[in-house]
């Protein structure tokens, strides 16, 4: 009898075909499911799975628990057509399933060390259902080795099959950012390693169904795992650098952005822009970092720039301190609005954002918080616990200091003028997004403080 295992091109050439095998995703969230639509997609049986009832309830309904562009229509396409089903249950999925593609979560808990207990549990309940001849791909974020020991054991333990003999095993990472995750997937090269060649062959022929990149092959797990982290670790240093120089500039009195700007006309030179680091990219150097100590060896470019990105929040409440006493006013008791509370800009997306710690660090020195975001509802953010007015002139009416802690384009688009009108004068602006022009910022009466930008101080 075939199995999956001895799969060749010219078995999933076309959707009709790839409707003979089916694909199970264990964790549908926002790197899982636009996988299980995109398959669907391509013409196989999919079965979603996730532990959060929130989440396969809403599937069900064909709605993701997260904003997603044309996500959501896909998913309800192959909900009603029933080439997508959901479920809870990790076990039976497997049991049904010729392919099981991972995406679970691997957080960094409070010691900043990686926690791996979603993933021990998503491949106990996987492995106590999962059949021989199938293939298992990796797609989490780990560290460099875990793939190989604790994915491989927890799946040969559960399931009394071995890796590479029994059932095929790869990790294949996922390159992609919120808000153009389907495009990302689709169009993105995508790394492929395996523990052996046949397993390097189907992983990279069945992800060739919804990857129209290119495939990169590398030797094994172990290597896909680096290379995923080196990714994102070199952003992280990078983002370090240009902080770095940002620091230097303010006391200079150069402005980073036309320093970056004509330095990058150099082929050789890509500065970054100089920012509050959120997402997911501290928790790609933790994790590189973690398997650095297992090894015993130091990352010590990367554990600087970690304290580097990790200062700017401390460096957000200096910049708001000094502005406000350029004003006359101390924090205690001063009004701060805070603009934006994504992790990166023009996506909605609050997980990972520093906006949260930002406004803790705020009233922990005494001052009162409104924080306001053009990409969510009011609603929302009361939701998310933030202290929120329903508009923006509520938010910064008799402000003292108004703070851009996310560059959206729309805060570009601030009217200064009508906004002088609202604050409590003489007021601050604080702009760690880069979107406010200085001089006009100046020219309307503001005192104003940004990252890197040393003229402004003067």
């Amino acid at each position: 009898m075939s199995t999956v295992m001895t799969l060749r091109e010219s078995n999933i050439n076309t959707p009709k075909k790839r409707g003979e095998y089916t694909v199970c995703v264990v964790g549908c969230g926002r790197r899982g499911l636009p996988h299980a639509c995109l398959f669907a997609e391509a013409g196989f049986k999919v079965i979603g799975v996730d532990a959060n009832q929130q989440v396969t309830k809403l599937m069900k309904m064909g709605r993701a628990l997260f904003a997603e562009p044309k996500l959501n229509t896909i998913l309800k396409k192959h909900i009603k057509n029933g080439r997508l089903i959901v479920t809870k249950d990790a076990r039976k999925a497997a049991l049904k399933s010729d392919v099981v593609l991972f995406v679970v979560p691997t957080p960094i808990d409070q010691k900043k060390k990686p926690d791996y207990s979603h993933v021990e549990k998503a491949c106990k309940d996987v492995g106590m259902g999962l059949r021989s001849g199938s293939l298992v791909i990796f797609a989490s974020t780990t560290g460099p080795g875990v793939t190989e020991t604790l994915v491989k054991e927890t799946l040969e333990i559960a399931s009394g099959l071995q890796a590479g003999v029994d059932f095929g095993l790869a990790y294949s990472p996922v390159r992609v950012i919120s808000g153009q995750m389907l495009q990302d997937v689709t169009s993105s090269s995508r790394v492929v390693g395996a523990v052996n060649e046949q397993s390097l062959k189907v992983a990279s022929l069945v992800l060739s169904t919804i990857v129209k990149g290119e495939l990169i092959e590398v030797r094994d797990t172990k290597t896909a795992e680096a290379v995923n982290l080196f990714e994102n670790v070199y952003r992280d240093i990078n983002i370090g650098l240009a902080n770095e120089l940002a620091s230097y500039c303010e006391k200079a009195g150069v402005d980073i952005s036309e320093a970056q700007a004509a330095a990058n006309t150099q082929p050789y030179c890509h500065l970054l822009i100089p920012r509050i680091v959120g997402g997911y990219i501290p928790n790609y150097s933790y994790l590189l970092l973690e398997e650095t100590e297992n090894v015993n060896t130091k990352f010590r470019m990367l554990t600087v720039a970690r304290k580097i990105n990790d200062e700017m929040l401390n460096h957000t409440v200096r910049l708001v301190r000094d502005a406000l006493r350029l004003c006359g006013k101390a924090m205690r008791r001063a009004k701060v609005s805070v603009l934006g509370v994504s992790y990166r800009p023009n996506v909605k997306e609050p997980r990972g954002s520093s906006t949260r710690k930002l406004v803790e660090m705020l009233k922990n020195k005494g001052a009162t918080v409104q924080v306001y975001d053009s990409i969510f509802s009011y609603k929302k953010l009361i939701k998310l616990g933030y202290p929120a007015k329903r508009t923006l002139a509520k938010t910064v009416k008799g402000a003292d200091c108004l703070v851009i802690a996310v560059g959206h384009d729309r805060f570009k688009r601030l009217s200064l003028n009508k906004i002088r009108f609202l604050v409590r004068s003489p007021a601050a602006i604080v702009d760690m997004g880069h979107v406010i022009d200085p001089e006009k910022a100046v020219k309307e009466g503001f005192i104003y403080r940004g990252v890197g930008r040393g003229l402004a101080a003067k």
